[in-house]
Formats: C-alpha cells, sequence, structure tokens
C-alpha cells in the first residue's frame, strides 16, 4: 500500500504540474516546459495511471465532458445518513472514547455527496439532501478537481465525503467570477459554503468545472471483499490507495485526546479548507456498529463544535450598503469588543430574513461572536425590540426599493438602473491595478466625481483634466494630487488589449479569459468584439456560459456606445504586458504571520506569484520556504516546516531571492 501511495503522489503531482504547463501555454504566459518535456511527462503519468487503475477528474489524459440537465433528479439513499450529537467540551470527547482509540479529523464545512462507483468506475453521485433523499449530481462531481473517475477496486464502492470550496478559490472566485448581467467588483457570495453548495447543485457542469470543488472522503460505507482489520484507520488508508483524498485525520486515545483537539485548534485560523469543527469516530468498526443508533444519532461517533468566545454589546446602527448588483445589504455597527484577539465592532446581517429572525433595534443588547473564530456574526438579541425600520429609498440614488424573495430569503433591492452605487462600482473595475490601472481615483473619489456630474460614462475619466478648478478644490485633493491624477491618466490612453477587454466589466470575464480571448483573436479588438459563441466555445478555457455572456454584452447597443467612447480616447497595445524574471519558477511558499514590507500577505503573494512562484496554505512536503519574520515563533506552521525540514525565512531573506 506504501508503494501504491507514492505511485498515486506522483500521479497527482505529475496531473498539477502538467495541467500548469498546459494553462501557461494557452494563456500565452511563460512557458513552464517545453514540447519534448511535456510528452515525456505525459507519458509517465500514462504509465502511473494504467499501473494504479486510477485515473483522476483533471487528469490531461482524459477529456471530461460538461452535462446541461433540466433538472437535479432525487433519490433515495440506500443507507440513510443521521446527523451526529454535538459537544463542546473537549472533556466530553475523552470520556466518549471511554479507553478506546478514535479517528480525530476535521469536520469540513461544505456538501456531504455520497459516490458510488462499480467495476472501478464512477457510476452515481448522491447529495446527503434531508439524509434519507438526495440530489442526484453526477455530471458536476466528474469535474470535481480530485475526484478519481476511474480507480483499481473491482466491486461495489459507496462512500461519503465532504465536496468544499477553499477560502483562497472563494476569494478568486469573488474577485474573478460573477454570474449577474453586469460585472461585479465587490463580494457576490457571502461564504464558501453557500458559494460550493450552489456550485454543486448547478444544472450546468461547466459551471461547475470553473468552481474548482475539491472532494474530501470522511466515511467508507460499502466495499466487499475487503480485509480492513477491524480499524477505521485502514478504511482510511485504503481510500488513499485508490486515489481519494481523505479528510486530515489523528488517531488519538484518552491520553492525546486533549493534545489533539488543542493542535487542530492552533490550524483552524490558516487552514484553506472552511471546517466548523472536528468529528471523533471509534477505530474498532464492529464495537462502533455494536452501538447501534439512537432516533437521531449513530453512537459511535461524536461531533466537537469550537465554543465559540461571545461577548454582549449595544447595536448603535445599522449601516444599508449598495451594492453592484442592487442588493441593499445591512450592517450592523455596534460598541467594540474583543473577540479572539482582536476588536470587533461590524458584523454582516446578510439580508432581512436574518434581520427580522433577530428582531434588531436600535439600542438592542446583543451577543456577538466569530463564526469558527473568524466572522464577526449576531449570536442572539437580548432585547429583541424588532423596532429596526427597513429603508424605503435607496441610501445612494434616494430612488424607492422594493422588498424582493430569493428562495425564500427576503432582501432589499433598489431597481433604479441609473443608481450612482452601480454606476461607481463599474467605475471601480474599470480603473483597477488589472484593468486600466489609473491610480489615485479611489472608490471614495469616483463617488464624488459622479456627485457633481462629471463623470457620467468611463470616458469621461479622461476628461478629468478638464476639470482642474473643481478638483483641485475638492476636500483631500490639492495641486500635487491632481497633477498625480492627470499623469496617471495619460499613461492609461495606451494599454493592452486584455487589460481593455477586462475593465469592461464583461459578466464571467477575469483577467485570465481576457488574456485567452485576446490571444486567440491576435489581439485585434474588433475581430474579439465580433466574435461569435461556436468561435469563442473553442478556446480551450472558455466554455459556452463564457462565450453566451460575451456575446450578448457586445450585442447591446449601449455597450457599443460605451465602448466606441473608450476607443477614441486610448490607444491600444498589441500582446500582454511583459511580465518579470521568473526567478521564483518551480518554489513553492507558505506566508504566516504579519508582514512589515508589503501592505499586507496578499501582496506578498501576488509579487511571488508572478514571479513564477506557487503560494499554498499549508506547510507539506513540497514547500521550499515557510516566510515568517518570527522564525523562532512555536505556531503550527514553524513546528510542521521544522519538522519537514522546510527553511523558514524572514521578508528580507526572501528579497534576497529575487
Amino acid at each position: 500500500m506504501e508503494e501504491t501511495g507514492k505511485k498515486l503522489a506522483r500521479q497527482k503531482e505529475l496531473t498539477e504540474l502538467l495541467n500548469q504547463a498546459g494553462r501557461a501555454y494557452y494563456q500565452g504566459t511563460e512557458e513552464l516546459m517545453d514540447n519534448l518535456e511535456y510528452d515525456r511527462l505525459y507519458d509517465e503519468l500514462l504509465s502511473l495511471e494504467k499501473e494504479t487503475g486510477t485515473v483522476l477528474s483533471n487528469s490531461p489524459t482524459i477529456h471530461v465532458g460538461y452535462d446541461v440537465v433540466d433538472e437535479l433528479p432525487k433519490e433515495r439513499h440506500e443507507f440513510a445518513m443521521l446527523s451526529l450529537d454535538k459537544t463542546k467540551e473537549p472533556e466530553a470527547l475523552k470520556s466518549f472514547l471511554g479507553g478506546r482509540k478514535g479517528i480525530l479529523s476535521w469536520k469540513l464545512d461544505g456538501l456531504t455527496i455520497v459516490l458510488t462507483y462499480r467495476d472501478g468506475e464512477l457510476v452515481k453521485a448522491v447529495t446527503r439532501g434531508n439524509g434519507e433523499v438526495g440530489e442526484v449530481i453526477t455530471g458536476n462531481a466528474r469535474v470535481f478537481r480530485n475526484v478519481p473517475l476511474k480507480i483499481p477496486y473491482q466491486g461495489e464502492l459507496i462512500l461519503r465525503g465532504e465536496a468544499v470550496i477553499s477560502y483562497s478559490e472563494f476569494e478568486r472566485i469573488n474577485r474573478e467570477m460573477t454570474a449577474d448581467k453586469e460585472q461585479e467588483t465587490e463580494p457576490r457570495y457571502k461564504n464558501p459554503r453557500n458559494l460550493c453548495s450552489g456550485t454543486v447543485r448547478q444544472l450546468n457542469s461547466e459551471i461547475t468545472a470553473q468552481r474548482n470543488v475539491s472532494f474530501f472522503a470522511f466515511s467508507l460505507v460499502k466495499a466487499e471483499g475487503v480485509d480492513f482489520q477491524n480499524s477505521r484507520g485502514e478504511q482510511f488508508s485504503w481510500l488513499s490507495s485508490q486515489g481519494f483524498d481523505v479528510v486530515d485525520h489523528k488517531l488519538v486515545d484518552g491520553e492525546n485526546i486533549l493534545e489533539a483537539v488543542h493542535e487542530f485548534s492552533e490550524k483552524i485560523a490558516d487552514y484553506d479548507i472552511p471546517s466548523d469543527g472536528l468529528v471523533l469516530l471509534y477505530d474498532d468498526i464492529a464495537y462502533g456498529q455494536s452501538l447501534g443508533r439512537t432516533a437521531k444519532f449513530p453512537r459511535d461517533s461524536i461531533a466537537f463544535k469550537w465554543k465559540d468566545e461571545t461577548a454582549e454589546t449595544t447595536l448603535r446602527e445599522v449601516e444599508w450598503s449598495a451594492s453592484r448588483t442592487g442588493l441593499i445589504n445591512p450592517v450592523a455597527i455596534f460598541d467594540p469588543v474583543e473577540l479572539e484577539g482582536t476588536s470587533v465592532s461590524r458584523a454582516s446581517v446578510h439580508n432581512i430574513s436574518i434581520v427580522e429572525n433577530l428582531k434588531l433595534g436600535i439600542g438592542d443588547r446583543i451577543l456577538v461572536y466569530k463564526a469558527n473564530m473568524i466572522i464577526p456574526q449576531i449570536a442572539e438579541n437580548l432585547t429583541g425590540s424588532a423596532a429596526l425600520p427597513i429603508p424605503e429609498t435607496c441610501p445612494v440614488c434616494g430612488k424607492n426599493t422594493v422588498i424582493q424573495n430569493e428562495n425564500g430569503v427576503k432582501v432589499l433591492f433598489c431597481p433604479n438602473p441609473d443608481c450612482q452605487a452601480k454606476k461607481i462600482k463599474s467605475f471601480t473595475l474599470f480603473v483597477s491595478r488589472d484593468a486600466m490601472n489609473i491610480e489615485g481615483l479611489s472608490e471614495a473619489t469616483l463617488e464624488k466625481f459622479v456627485d457633481l456630474g462629471i463623470v457620467r460614462e468611463p470616458a469621461d475619466l479622461f476628461h478629468l483634466p478638464d476639470h482642474k478648478d473643481t478638483i483641485v478644490n475638492m476636500e483631500g485633493f490639492g495641486e500635487k494630487s491632481y497633477e498625480n491624477l492627470t499623469a496617471a491618466i495619460e499613461r492609461a490612453r495606451q494599454t493592452e488589449v486584455y487589460r481593455f477587454l477586462y475593465s469592461l466589466g464583461i459578466p464571467n470575464i477575469g483577467v485570465s479569459n481576457a488574456k485567452l480571448i485576446c490571444r486567440q483573436f491576435d489581439n485585434d479588438f474588433e475581430k474579439i468584439r465580433s466574435a461569435k459563441e461556436e468561435d469563442l466555445v473553442e478556446i480551450e478555457g472558455v466554455g459556452s456560459v463564457i462565450a453566451e455572456a460575451f456575446t450578448a454584452f457586445f450585442r447591446s447597443e449601449e455597450k457599443n456606445r460605451i465602448t466606441d467612447h473608450l476607443l477614441s480616447e486610448i490607444t491600444l497595445l498589441a500582446g500582454e504586458e511583459p511580465g518579470g524574471e521568473q526567478v521564483l519558477a518551480g518554489k513553492t511558499f507558505v506566508i504566516t504571520g504579519s508582514v512589515e514590507r508589503y501592505a499586507n500577505r496578499r501582496e506578498l503573494k501576488e509579487l511571488i506569484e508572478s514571479l513564477g512562484g506557487k503560494v499554498t496554505g499549508s506547510v507539506t512536503g513540497k514547500t521550499d520556504y515557510l516566510i515568517n519574520n518570527d522564525a523562532a515563533s512555536s505556531s503550527s506552521k514553524n513546528k510542521k516546516a521544522k519538522e519537514l525540514g522546510v527553511e523558514i525565512i524572514t521578508e528580507e531573506q526572501f528579497q534576497e531571492l529575487l
């Protein structure tokens, strides 16, 4: 099994490497390898797939077709899925073990999926649903990034696992992807779990494929003819040998259970996979099964939820924030309190349904906490006055609002197409670094220009120098700020085609897709905007959903008018902006702790990636460097790096690598 594990690890490494090389080739970025090297590694991967009998869904050796369905059929589970009993006390876990051994693992926060394989082939995937009946999502499961489509085991295998979207992928999607009619510049999705739930249950599996859903096995339900030596741990090892990624877990007993819980709690803040607790399961299969079940819970396992630190405070205000899509979201503002080591004074309430359920009113005494020790939330309203008025007018444009019902949830919406909030967000995208890169135009500054009536569409930004007297006399501006702004505007008059294309705010067109499309049409913008759907779907990485949104954008007379006005102001440059030397190519970094020489960890991450490096969320044997200014820290990442012999460097030492 150990030898198989090594081969599977090499398979996964080759799959990732070849996919990176393929993306670099099709996106026109720095090539990672020549054709000869690619073919050699491809042949090695093919050979390993034959040896192990495992083929992953994202392997470059296969082409996964996309499924489009009208609805998701429902199906009854062969084995009912029960919820788990819960505790927030670590001592209760020790008591639960009662001197026996157990498996402690993450309780991942996504969507539970049941997979069925027959004769080595994935034949069915069903969501948990209500535990008795779930929805069939086989087409979507086939495009999860790490699900094996073929495995060596030839009997019937049924297993359960969690479909999840990582925090880093969630942030990417919020930046680059949108499902609305116009490009957004602020997060559309509230948390990875909700995004994952909607993604897994898509009717078009192409959308699922774009969002890099991962699957982590946590329970083997059926596999006849395999000797697991009466051990859940052996089941996990066997699943790994079949090519599955298994949830991170640890063998525990009464002596080390409390220490293990502490180790998991130290990792939660930096763990890239959403988790809302832990699961403890008896390792002894026969003993666990002999315990049976209660009316609600199995007796062989228990869930541990983090005990959230709560604080009582007073609600002072609810700020209604208008978004790019017209949604107006409530944000609670309260007297500052300390939670998990930081000061908190704001929490998103998300929608009107939550406002009503909490019975909020200004001056109410509320309990607040950080969900999973990260996200501020209101836990309870101790007063319950229900006196908070719902705005009848938009806080930005003053037009009447409407309350809409979206899947049983009440939301506040501004229907005014000319609402300034919508315009400002589109302008913010237009001037952003990856688009036209006009420095000095913050959202607040753009809002002032819109309020003054000197900016009504993007092309007006190039005429800001005509309003020198007005701008110089604005609060926070002056002669120097004006000069810097006009210089930035002049620099933006020459820009790469892909930047301009991205700046237009076309649905689903992020920077990467913009580069793909421009490369396909030789950076000829007129060819680009007259492209047909059938031409676009031929591009690697551009599917029918993107193609349809793209062509719909350029069928609009208004969009073309705005685009033509911009083209009269700028000069488009062929090709992409040349990148710097890829001095970090092939190197993998992990960043932890506070940074001093960069604005934040994201800025450092972007620099590493721009120089060819890779940044991951956890330290593994593949990590080359852990960047931590406190090299003597006893953090979990430092400990892991030392265990694996990974070099720990400061920012100063990192810069010496450049």
